[in-house]
């Protein structure tokens, strides 16, 4: 191409991404910025998404520290949601836990996204506290939460929410 713009740069990163080539696509990341194209919302999203399917922690939080960087991204929930997925991939419910709480607007969809996180990580007693919270805070909980939130039931033998949940369930 004449021109490499950031959406033919993401493009390429986001196709080898897919194909799960992480490193060449980690790669293309770096060089994108050598050539000083910024990398947008979906770049870094593939980013990370590479980072995880290569299983390199470090190269993930070197990312999270390239996205602090830009104002523009300052509590955007795409790339917030991307974080806290990358840090559950590796164990760091802590770290994700901060991003969720970094973010200065929330959404079902984020809370969905704790929520999952905690009940993949066998962490119920976590996911039906986020679940408490969210409607401490007004969001009302969908099909994605109250599945996940029975998931959670399940795990850690809350009979007594679960029956809570699926009498919500049938309301």
């Amino acid at each position: 191409l004449p021109d490499q713009d950031v959406v033919s740069w993401t493009a390429l990163i986001t196709g080898y991404t897919e194909h799960n080539y992480g490193e060449t696509a980690l790669k293309y990341f770096e060089q994108m910025q050598v050539q000083g194209i910024t990398p947008n919302v979906v770049t870094f999203c593939c980013g990370l998404k590479a980072c995880m399917g290569m299983r390199d922690v470090g190269k993930g939080e070197e990312i999270h520290i390239e996205i602090k960087r830009c104002p523009s991204l300052k509590g955007d929930l795409v790339v917030g949601s991307a974080l806290i997925n990358m840090y559950a991939t590796f164990g760091l419910l802590e770290k994700a836990q901060e991003v969720f709480d970094s973010l200065p607007e929330k959404t079902t969809t984020l809370w969905n996204t704790l929520i999952i996180v905690y009940t993949e990580c066998n962490h119920g007693k976590e996911a039906l506290e986020c679940l408490k919270q969210m409607q401490l805070e007004g969001f009302i909980p969908n099909a994605v939460t109250l599945v996940c939130s029975l998931k959670a039931c399940i795990s850690i033998g809350a009979i007594d929410k679960g029956q809570q949940i699926h009498a919500e369930i049938v309301k």
